[in-house]
């Protein structure tokens, strides 16, 4: 049955392991730094129309529609872009990462059972529907820790730097290791753990895919600081949005075979992967060109504030900003349109995800540039919000900051920008506007790989052959 946000966070209260800052954490909804997190997820619980009507499942998310078409994955473009909007221009992650994960799954599970006649797609599908059904959050794991990169798998000197089977009994698996980048995993309800790379025969064991509940037994979860709020007063979005990130432990976690999606079928570990990486791509594209709307929005009121809207170095770090944002957007949407469907599941067309991805990457440091040549260095060098809240100070900061508008006004604005571009948050955007969702070397190979040169090289042999030697 679907959920509203009070019946989220109640399923949090479960008995899970979580450590912030070296304790630990009783209850998740209550911490003063994770609950932030977690009331951030439930926001999503209680977003209207966030439902639609199933033939087989009755009334579900809308992140949980398995795409079909072109149509579809549009309308999942603007699912997640809208949502992102919804929540102050903060991506919520809870139910996006889970379907693509459950999207690449069924395709892959259709391969394996048609190769080895084995029943994969049957326990996808069982599992799909218990998800579904109960409104469930989740988290993907797939980044393991990966030790001397080197190396493979089965080649590094501590074998649990990479997920593994450590042992098979008649009614499941145990796995060890552990995963990192996890986002929203100390909050969520499920977590999906998928491969990271692609193997070889040696790396059989670490060829596994499978889903634990949050509060498994073994399952611990070491969450990152915060830095974006905690220890920080002058938060203005963050004391209300973002989004945490755990190591994830695996210590010896039994998982009942009907939970197995993948073991030890090593081929197919890559491909997974794959798929997955870019049904994640374009989520990321989607979310990223709705929050780029908060420093394009940040950077008109500040250019306002200092009164140097009409500036030709602005306009063209506006013209920048813009930029950024529709070719995500356009690379989103021509993705949809121009999709692969595979076991009858769209997936985003891989090239033009990753072209509009890899843009994502390289161009993001440039908007925070243009803020901050817009706003100019009040805003790593303006009073805290303590002094601007004693009212012996804020008489003068009032006076002494104005600019095109009053004292209050820009100080708000300022604030605001301070946050987007000269903070802790600035310092973890510009590290995961780099290497969410893939770093850009993935990004390339994936794009590489996928890419049809044909057409290219037949038109340059055409040229050629006309030349006479």
């Amino acid at each position: 049955m679907p959920r509203g946000p009070g019946e989220y966070l109640d399923s949090l209260k479960d008995g899970r392991v979580v450590y912030y800052r070296g304790k630990a954490v009783n209850d998740v909804t209550t911490h003063p730094i994770i609950s932030v997190a977690a009331k951030h997820a439930a926001d999503l619980f209680g977003a209207e129309d966030r439902l639609y009507d199933d033939p087989n499942y009755g009334k579900i998310s809308r992140y949980f529609k398995i795409p079909r078409s072109t149509n579809d994955l549009i309308d999942r473009h603007r699912l997640i872009y809208n949502d992102t909007m919804r929540f102050d221009g903060m991506f919520n992650i809870v139910q996006a990462i889970g379907s693509d994960a459950l999207f690449s799954l069924m395709i892959i599970a259709r391969k394996v059972d048609t190769k080895y006649g084995t029943h994969y797609l049957d326990r996808v599908m069982k599992y799909y529907e218990y998800v579904v059904k109960n409104d469930l959050a989740m988290a993907v794991a797939q980044t393991d820790v990966k030790g001397d990169r080197s190396k493979r798998p089965h080649e590094q000197p501590d074998p649990d730097l990479y997920v593994r089977v450590v042992e098979v009994r008649d009614d499941g698996i145990v796995v060890n290791g552990a995963k990192i980048h996890t986002t929203q995993g100390p909050v969520a309800n499920e977590i999906v753990f998928l491969p990271y790379r692609a193997m070889v025969e040696g790396d059989r064991d670490y060829a596994v895919a499978f889903a634990v509940p949050a509060n498994a037994k073994g399952v611990k979860f070491i969450v990152r600081p915060a830095l974006e709020y905690d220890g920080n007063p002058n938060a203005v979005n963050a004391r209300a949005r973002f989004e945490v990130e755990s190591l994830t432990i695996l210590d010896h976690v039994f998982v009942p075979w009907d939970r197995v999606f993948l073991f030890r079928e090593w081929e197919f570990a890559g491909p997974l992967a794959w798929y997955f990486a870019t049904y994640h791509r374009f989520t990321a594209v989607s979310y990223r060109a709705a929050t780029s709307n908060l420093y394009l929005g940040a950077a008109l009121l500040a250019a306002r504030a200092n009164g140097i809207e009409n500036a030709p170095h602005v306009r063209d770090w506006i013209v920048q900003m813009i930029m950024y944002k529709e070719i995500m957007r356009m690379g989103a949407i021509t993705a949809a349109l121009e999709p692969l469907i595979d076991e009858g599941v769209a997936v985003p067309n891989p090239v033009y995800t990753n072209v509009s991805k890899l843009y994502s990457n390289a161009h993001f440091v440039d908007v925070v540039h243009g803020l901050i040549d817009i706003a100019g260095g009040l805003i790593a060098t303006m009073p805290s919000h303590d002094d601007y809240a004693n009212p012996e100070e804020r008489q003068y900061i009032s006076k002494y900051i104005r600019g095109a508008v009053d004292g209050d006004t820009r100080y708000r604005i300022m604030s605001f920008v301070r946050e987007l571009a000269s903070s802790h948050l600035t310092g973890y955007l510009l590290t995961a506007m780099i290497h969410a969702e893939g770093s850009e070397a993935a990004s390339k190979i994936g794009m590489i790989r996928e890419y049809n040169f044909k057409e290219a090289e037949d038109l340059v042999n055409r040229v050629i052959s006309r030349l006479r030697i």
